[in-house]
């Protein structure tokens, strides 16, 4: 059935084609027709950074920016669902054309720019939400905030989300917003995530409630890079990272149509670069928590970043191509792996 609809879809603009999408989930599930969709749950739980997860594939962040479909997604089966990226102030995004397709490859070129309602709006949402699954809220900064004051826009955000997220992303990765990713590096993630996880504790107390910190780093590191992310993760007492946001490799797509495309590059040209990353931040970090994502589009390739280190993988690109059987099969996967 997904392929059909597919097949209508993808001749549609892609920006248009996912809302038209995510309006079609919420109508299905307003008419309780989710099980035509997606199977039952799969029930495999476990309990990371002190909350408890249905299964271990979840939603990742960018598909809905503002969680305006947290019910109809979370019927899809996912043991969790992260929504945003947020901003404190609503923001347009970059200029359209700025989604691409490149189905031979099974990736997706974006250069959204953070597109958003605001954090006041997400927030409103999340409230109104029935899903009561575990939710996760992915924050960043305005684009016209400069880096130097970034830290006052994760912090606007981090103490807007606090009382409505099981848990907190912290967005320093995407491409897409100029100078973000000069935040992963040095004594400027040092000082961001020390700053954030004081301010995250004065939360927990003041509010009687626990919510982790997670970070999500971009592919794109050397070896040696990576190491010093996972030192400062390390020392900031982090609870999770999310390893990866899209890359600005055009490795695997070279000679494709939207190749030359500015923006981040996901799917399954970024699934070897995400898993390597995952290994080598499971090799420096044994206690934290490692959500692996980036080219899963298999239950196959969710067990490959199970194996290379990651507790929990989450889904985007896959998710377009394959539609929502695939969060069944990976789920199912993964149960089956460590129940063998």
């Amino acid at each position: 059935m997904y392929k059909a609809a597919r097949a209508l879809l993808f001749r549609l603009d892609p920006e248009t084609a996912h809302d038209l999408t995510l309006s079609s989930l919420a109508l299905a599930h307003r008419l309780h027709m989710q099980r035509v969709l997606a199977a039952p749950m799969i029930e495999d739980p476990v309990t990371l950074m002190g909350l408890r997860f249905a299964n271990r594939v979840g939603l990742s962040a960018g598909l809905d920016k503002n969680a305006e479909h947290l019910d109809a997604l979370g019927a899809l089966g996912f043991g969790f669902v992260e929504v945003g990226t947020v901003t404190p102030r609503a923001q347009s995004g970059n200029p359209k054309p700025r989604l691409f397709r490149l189905p031979e490859q099974g990736a997706i070129i974006n250069r959204m720019g953070f597109n958003n309602q605001g954090v006041d709006q997400l927030i409103a949402n999340v409230a109104r939400s029935r899903y009561d699954g575990v939710i996760g809220i992915n924050i960043g900064k305005n684009l016209t905030t400069p880096v130097e004051q970034a830290v006052d826009d994760y912090m606007t955000c981090l103490r807007a989300v606090h009382g409505h997220a099981h848990y907190v992303t912290v967005n320093i990765s995407s491409p897409n917003t100029p100078g973000l990713r000069s935040l992963q590096f040095g004594e400027q993630l040092n000082a961001l995530l020390s700053a954030l996880q004081q301010e995250n504790r004065m939360l927990n107390q003041r509010h009687g409630r626990q919510v982790p910190l997670a970070v999500k780093i971009a592919p794109d590191m050397s070896e040696p890079e990576t190491d010093l992310v996972a030192e400062c993760l390390r020392a900031c007492h982090i609870e999770a990272v999310i390893g990866t946001n899209t890359t600005v490799s055009r490795e695997g797509i070279a000679g494709s149509v939207h190749a030359d495309e500015a923006g981040g590059l996901s799917g399954r040209p970024v699934r070897e670069a995400s898993t390597t990353i995952v290994r080598r931040l499971r090799e420096k970090l044994a206690d934290i928590t490692i959500i692996g994502v980036g080219g899963i589009d298999s239950g196959e390739a969710a067990l490959e970043k199970r194996r290379a280190g990651a507790d929990l993988v989450q889904l985007y690109s896959g998710l377009i191509y394959e539609g929502p059987a695939l969060v069944g099969q990976c789920a199912r996967a993964l149960r089956e792996a460590h129940t063998l």
